[in-house]
């Protein structure tokens, strides 16, 4: 715990007050430091589809979009709808080497599920829609024939990230309802708390939720880094081909989760 003197208060013993050791003060009964704790930076140099960047490990974080049971998994929604679910699956492997390698160097992990409220009462007419245009199919919150499961209900087996990759007790997970991650979520605040400026962005579907929360970092002010090898899509190849060149001519750069974990191994890990 850090604690710390103030000037003219020698005797008194100031406590940190914040949501991570980030964004706090230091207080006490009669002090409030607001001077935040120096982060030193800690730049990492990857290659990206069009040039060579560095980026300040110190204020970034991964964001993982929908790897659930509902988009991935051979029993899951889609492809009880007739998906072919395999490319979903391909970020899984990658992503299996990258998260390691990543909390090894303290940047934060963000699951950014799609969780519906069992009583869908977050979910315009416009956007079950999209799913079940019908309205006598299987779309968000209806249960599936056989196994009965809710599509996408939050805490469901539907909703929950698949068993191939490993959760850790340090991951922070965050519930999204529409295909951006920032749309009437706390993603934004979360990330400002944690001092964030850079995001490298995976999951599915590459030209769908993950490309509406990446566009929507951008517009924000956050650097976007889209892993190419742990991003795709259940889209015509043209999606995800169209997804590359918009992130890399408009919204940021795109980048092999390689590159990032031969550069992490060669980084000085941080210090407490």
């Amino acid at each position: 715990m850090d604690a710390r003197s103030h000037p003219g208060q020698d005797n008194e013993h100031l406590r940190p007050l914040g949501p991570s050791n980030r964004n706090r003060w230091m207080v006490s009964e009669a002090t409030a430091d607001l001077v935040r704790r120096l982060v030193p930076p800690r730049p990492l140099a990857v290659p990206t589809a069009n040039k060579q960047i560095t980026f300040d490990l110190a204020h970034t974080a991964i964001i993982i979009v929908d790897m659930q049971n509902d988009f991935c998994h051979p029993d899951g929604w889609l492809a009880h709808i007739g998906v072919d679910v395999s490319a979903a699956r391909t970020p899984i492997a990658p992503l299996q080497r990258l998260l390691p390698a990543l909390r090894g160097h303290d940047v934060p992990v963000i699951w950014l599920n799609w969780g519906n409220r069992p009583d869908r009462l977050n979910l315009s007419p416009a956007l079950l829609h999209v799913y079940n245009p019908s309205g006598a199919g299987v779309g968000l919150g209806d249960a599936l024939p056989g196994s009965g499961a809710k599509v996408l209900e939050r805490g469901s087996w539907s909703a929950a990230i698949v068993d191939e990759l490993a959760i850790d007790p340090s991951d922070i997970h965050v519930a999204k309802y529409r295909m951006s991650g920032f749309q009437d979520t706390e993603l934004d605040s979360i990330l400002r708390n944690l001092a964030v400026t850079t995001l490298l962005f995976a999951g599915v579907n590459a030209d769908q939720c993950v490309l509406c929360t990446l566009q929507d970092a951008n517009f924000r002010g956050y650097d976007c880094l889209l892993l190419e090898d742990c991003a795709a899509t259940t889209s015509p190849d043209y999606c995800m081909a169209a997804t590359l060149y918009n992130v890399q001519q408009c919204f940021g750069f795109v980048v092999q989760s390689d590159a990032i974990v031969s550069a992490l191994a060669n980084a000085e890990t941080p210090r407490e």
